[in-house]
């Protein structure tokens, strides 16, 4: 299973740091993924990063403010995110073994969130 932490309430400008602890699975096999999902919206794909860490892959709205690493010992994901902004405010899913099928973000494991509020 994937457990997300982290989320909270933060000014605009503000920075959170997500972690995605996994557990029953080989972490180390899996592409993992930070997605997010606003009230009313599809979820949408946010950050993902390969097995090893050694590419990343960024979402446009993400890019230059959110950072996506992880910790093979630690069996463990992070998403740090810098200069947020009240449009950030969703959601956040992690996932091991994303890709799309058709028009929807399909993974083998999904986290449960966390949410994250901007207040402007």
């Amino acid at each position: 299973q994937l457990q997300a932490s982290g989320g909270g309430l933060v000014q605009a400008g503000g920075s959170l740091r997500l972690s995605c602890a996994a557990s029953g699975l080989t972490f180390s096999n899996y592409g993992m993924g930070w997605f997010r999902q606003a009230p009313g919206k599809e979820r949408e794909f946010v950050a993902g990063i390969t097995w090893n860490g050694g590419n990343t892959y960024y979402a446009v709205s993400g890019k230059g403010r959110f950072t996506i690493s992880r910790d093979n010992a630690k069996n463990t994901v992070y998403l740090q995110m810098s200069s947020l902004q009240p449009e950030d405010t969703a959601v956040y899913h992690c996932a091991a073994g994303y890709s799309k099928l058709g028009s929807r973000w399909v993974a083998d494991y999904w986290g449960q969130g966390t949410k994250v509020t901007v207040s402007s």
